[in-house]
């Protein structure tokens, strides 16, 4: 019974046990980075769902960096949905990096808008191969 007081120590300092408010301490992985591939044109996919997890995900600390990729059909849903765009805004004031793909947001005629919303536009194929090669976390919507 020694060794208890050691194992709890490890499991602290490791991040593998949970505080008292059941939060975890920190994060154990290869990556403290979540990458979200945001593809979908489905308004009800990015307001209750997309991103209100990535926002947490980064205000709560659940990951030290946050990314959005916007992606096809969500370039358009963004570029025309005022709502969305504030929600981006606040995400980015907090800290959530936000990408798009500017051959999707060209396709769409929006990447002037984009831009406008202080979004990297920039060509994605080498930076998600990147970021998928370094053992990112992804998830796509």
């Amino acid at each position: 019974m020694k060794s208890l007081p050691i194992i709890i120590a490890f499991l602290l300092l490791t991040g593998l046990m949970e505080n008292i408010n059941g939060q975890q301490t920190d994060i154990v992985g290869p990556s403290d980075t979540l990458v979200v591939v945001w593809s979908t044109g489905d308004p009800d996919v990015a307001e209750k769902n997309f991103l209100m997890y990535a926002h947490a995900a980064k205000n709560n600390l659940w990951f030290n960096e946050v990314i959005i990729i916007i992606w096809g059909p969500s370039a358009k849903l963004l570029a025309g949905n005022e709502m969305l765009k504030e929600k981006i805004a606040a995400m980015q004031k907090d800290g959530v990096i936000v990408e798009a793909c500017i051959a999707c947001s060209n396709m769409y005629g929006v990447t002037n808008d984009l831009k406008a919303c202080s979004i990297d536009v920039k060509g994605m194929g080498v930076p998600l191969t990147k970021y998928l090669k370094r053992g990112y976390k992804l998830l796509t919507y």
